[in-house]
């Protein structure tokens, strides 16, 4: 079986389109998942929440 240089570099460039593709939709997925909603709403809220003075 010759396996040339043009295949291997079609075959790379396929699984590296589906392969990003797939982790794109998982985080999408993580972050708008309703479960989520309240870990992220309280992650805003405190990175205001804890500046009541200006750093010196």
């Amino acid at each position: 079986m010759d396996v040339s240089h043009h295949l291997v570099v079609v075959f790379a460039k396929s699984f590296g389109l589906f392969y990003l593709l797939v982790m794109a939709l998982a985080v999408l997925a993580y972050a708008f998942w309703p479960a989520n909603r309240d870990r992220f709403d309280q992650a805003a809220r405190d990175v205001v929440e804890d500046e009541d003075e200006p750093w010196a």
